[in-house]
């Protein structure tokens, strides 16, 4: 549904700064900003997420209920994976800068970076992007349900899903940040205040 919007307001907006809108941050390299119609109000059909990963880490399994998902490689590399529903296979596709990788509506998915300052965009077809993640359905569902219905010990379920924090959105949530492989202490973002991106396109001399 088309949100209306007077154009002749004061409260217009056009522009909006993504570093002042976070989702979730894991620690000052794996962090997650998001931009819909509740952030800039001028969107009508479109919603992104700005998504930063150390190397190992993963935008945990989830899906998206009302869209589908363009995942852009800006920095970095990284495997977008999913579960085609029609043919019960999990597809992986590896994305390098300039490359895109097309999750469509509702199917279940996961991005992990296989570089360290991996820098995705993840462009939505809606308004405001919802999503169901995997760590909500392991903890909110009832462990007698899982255990029913997977022929499980209760007791193992609630051991083994113990650690699983909801809305861990990006994993592994076990692994303290003093682990990281790399020492920076600058902002994930890797680059100065005004710094542009200087591509080198190949078609270019």
């Amino acid at each position: 549904m088309t949100k209306y919007m007077d154009y002749t307001s004061p409260d217009t907006q056009f522009t909006f700064d993504l570093n002042t809108s976070n989702l979730y941050k894991k620690d000052n390299y794996n962090l997650i900003n998001v931009l819909g119609v509740n952030q800039l109000n001028t969107l009508e059909g479109s919603s992104l997420l700005d998504i930063f990963l150390s190397k190992s880490n993963f935008v945990e399994p989830h899906y998206h209920q009302n869209a589908s998902e363009l995942v852009y490689c800006i920095s970095g590399k990284a495997n977008v994976s999913m579960l085609n529903p029609f043919t019960n296979e999990i597809q992986t596709y590896p994305i390098t800068p300039g490359q895109v990788a097309n999750v469509p509506q509702g199917w279940w998915h996961y991005e992990e970076a296989l570089a360290d300052r991996t820098h995705l965009l993840a462009i939505f077809d809606a308004p405001t992007p919802l999503v169901i993640l995997g760590s909500n359905i392991l903890k909110f569902t009832p462990s007698n349900v899982m255990a029913h219905n997977y022929c499980m010990d209760e007791n193992q379920w609630i051991k083994t899903t113990a650690t699983v924090n909801p809305n861990t959105y990006i994993g592994p949530s076990c692994a303290p940040a003093q682990n990281r492989p790399y020492t920076e202490t600058a902002s994930p973002y890797w680059y100065p205040q005004g710094y542009s991106y200087n591509y080198h396109y190949p078609y270019q001399p």
